[in-house]
């Protein structure tokens, strides 16, 4: 049997070679004309490749499969991307999607023991059965995973390409396709070429509202304003501001925990960056999915001009922000641009001084919502310390705990949820017997 790999027309371009390769393995290991040693040379190298997908993405027993899987709900073409946060489609789309799948349907079928038979090829069967020694490769979580091993059940025991259609377009529903829909955050990437590149974050922070002790109300705005967004009603950019080690950073990484199933995806974006703001917009501005700019411990020197790209793509700019974009940024800095006394008096070489002003405070404006938080007094300090101890299965009384706490703030910080969280690492940190 043949893998019509030729005749794909949607699912054809891959960023490896490795299913090339494969196909022609398969295609021509028969052939009485076939340079065999080239082909097994192929094969081991393939082998390679897939060990090391399957590794980093959760795959076992029958690696083959699990490897035309992980193309089908990674490959960005017309009829994946068009299923993205959508299901199923209408159009000819379709028909072009059910004929590829065809295709993959024969793939999946394919006895690669034959082959191992005809080439001598030692090992070739392991990917049949292939067991993972552990799963510290993983880079998606548990819960996705688990759909992609009930996906490649599915898509390897259909029996028709209609079975397949299905089973795909109801995980393009749920998840989405390629690196947007397996992965919710992501960070630039720049090249030599000028050209930006947006590449996926492999580990984020397994974080929640709820590991945040207080903060009650600006929690609150910024789940309310982020519902509003996902759900495709009005939403504002939003600034977190306050003193440090408060929570505005990990509340952010919350909210895209929280709502990573709903299509909320996020991009970190550094200062020097900022000039390849519109270049990312357009890449994202037409999928499905509702993405958040994420800007971290934001704040400009005099001197320093990044922030009028930033103003531009905010408000201002003649390409209007797509629906699906926001900006939440985080700062210790209320106005995020550094003032001085001297900009409250006349400069003598300053004709309008008060433009000059409003210039540095614009930014700040541009952000619908504000929030603030602040730095906790003694009482919320403690009243923290004595949360996190809780969850911590600390064996101290609330009264040492509170004692001890304001004396390590007193040295490490001051009163902040950080400076409780490194207090209550450093008691889960000790033998137990020196607790």
């Amino acid at each position: 049997m043949k893998i019509r790999k030729s005749e794909l027309i949607l699912y054809r371009s891959f960023n490896e070679d490795v299913f090339e390769k494969m196909v022609n393995a398969a295609n021509t290991y028969d052939s009485g004309d076939c340079d065999r040693e080239a082909l097994i040379n192929d094969i081991y190298h393939c082998i390679n490749e897939i060990v090391s997908i399957a590794r980093d993405h959760g795959f076992e027993g029958n690696l083959w499969h699990g490897y035309l899987t992980y193309l089908l709900t990674t490959n960005e073409n017309a009829f994946s991307m068009s299923c993205e946060k959508q299901g199923a489609i209408e159009g000819s789309l379709n028909d072009l999607a059910l004929h590829d799948l065809e295709i993959f349907r024969e793939a999946y079928a394919f006895d690669w023991k034959t082959v191992e038979k005809v080439l001598h090829v030692r090992f070739l069967g392991l990917i049949s059965a292939y067991e993972g020694v552990d799963k510290h490769g993983v880079v998606y979580s548990r819960s996705l995973r688990d759909r992609i091993d009930q996906l490649n059940g599915l898509l390897s025991q259909a029996s028709s390409a209609e079975e397949m259609y299905l089973a795909l377009t109801s995980f393009y529903k749920d998840y989405g396709v390629g690196k947007y829909g397996l992965h919710r955050a992501f960070k630039l990437m720049e090249f030599k070429q000028g050209e930006t590149c947006i590449m996926p974050i492999t580990k984020t922070e397994k974080v929640s509202l709820s590991d945040i002790v207080g903060y009650d109300i600006q929690k609150q705005k910024l789940v309310d304003n982020t519902r509003a967004f996902v759900e495709g009603r009005r939403a504002n950019n939003a600034l977190l501001y306050g003193d440090s080690g408060t929570g505005k950073s990990t509340s952010i990484k919350a909210i895209l925990n929280e709502f990573y199933k709903d299509g909320l995806r996020m991009i970190e974006i550094y200062k020097h960056q900022f000039k390849n703001i519109s270049d990312v917009i357009a890449q994202i501005k037409n999928r499905n999915y509702k993405f958040i700019l994420y800007m971290d411990d934001l704040s400009f020197e005099e001197f320093e001009i990044e922030y009028k790209f930033l103003k531009a793509v905010i408000e201002g700019g003649l390409e209007t922000k797509p629906d699906n974009v926001l900006i939440y940024a985080t700062s210790n800095r209320r106005h995020l641009i550094r003032e001085t006394w001297a900009d409250r008096k006349q400069n003598a070489d300053d004709v309008h001084g008060a433009d000059s002003v409003q210039e540095k405070l614009s930014l700040a404006t541009r952000f619908g919502v504000s929030i603030y938080y602040g730095k906790p007094s003694q009482k919320e300090y403690i009243n923290i310390a004595q949360t996190l101890a809780k969850r911590y299965g600390i064996a101290m009384s609330e009264e040492d705990i509170a004692k001890e706490a304001v004396k390590w703030e007193m040295s490490h910080g001051g009163l902040s949820g950080r400076t409780a969280q490194q207090f209550i690492n450093y008691l889960a940190g000790k033998v137990p017997d020196e607790v």
